[in-house]
Order: C-alpha cells, then structure tokens, then sequence
C-alpha cells in the first residue's frame, strides 16, 4: 500500500489523466483511481474533492451537473485546455523526478 504522503504530490497528475479520457464525477474517479491502482492506493473522498475542487478554482478542469442511472443528480468534472496544457507539464515533471530518484534507488555510479 502506497502511504497518502507519498503520493500527494501526484494526486492532480491522477485525476488530470483520467479526466483527460472522458468527464467523470468524484465517485467514479476514486472507483478508477483503485482499479488502476490495483488497490495499491486508496484515495480519500476527503482528498478527492479537494483537489477536484482546486483543480477546478485554478481553471484546470470546469463542473458541471449531470445525473446517474437513477437520476441522482451529480457533478461531472472535465479537464480544460489549461488543464490539458499543465497535465503535459506535470507528466515531464513526473519523467523527470522518476529519472533523478532513480539513481538513488539503483544505486550511485561513480
């Protein structure tokens, strides 16, 4: 199980990703996230509308309202052009930080 501390980091690159295949709202995003995971990392509903909500005051997804099966109304989310921009961002970040931590991992060669 992956520790929330140190994932944190990687929550918005997450939920970017998944919103970048389809507009989802916040319950099928943490379904997703656990089956992507293989249940290597919960995330709280807590953390998720957090940062779904952040995401959205830094114009990086919009909402809007949509219904379920049962007509339950809900919230859907989808990524902006913004969001797409930084997403592509955040991923060379990601391939970056990966890259330098594993040297540290697998070993200093001098």
């Amino acid at each position: 199980m992956i520790s929330a501390d140190a994932i944190r980091g990687y929550v918005d690159l997450m939920l970017l990703a998944l919103l970048r295949q389809a507009p989802s709202y916040a319950y099928e995003l943490a379904q997703q996230i656990s089956a992507v995971t293989g249940a290597d990392y919960t995330i709280k509903q807590t953390t998720l509308y957090s940062a779904v909500k952040r995401l959205e005051g830094l114009g990086f997804v919009t909402s809007f309202p949509g219904a379920s099966d049962s007509g339950k109304p809900r919230t859907y989310y989808q990524i902006t052009e913004t969001g797409q921009t930084h997403l592509d961002q955040k991923i060379v970040e990601w391939h970056d930080t990966k890259a330098v931590v594993d040297r540290f991992v697998e070993g200093i060669s001098s």
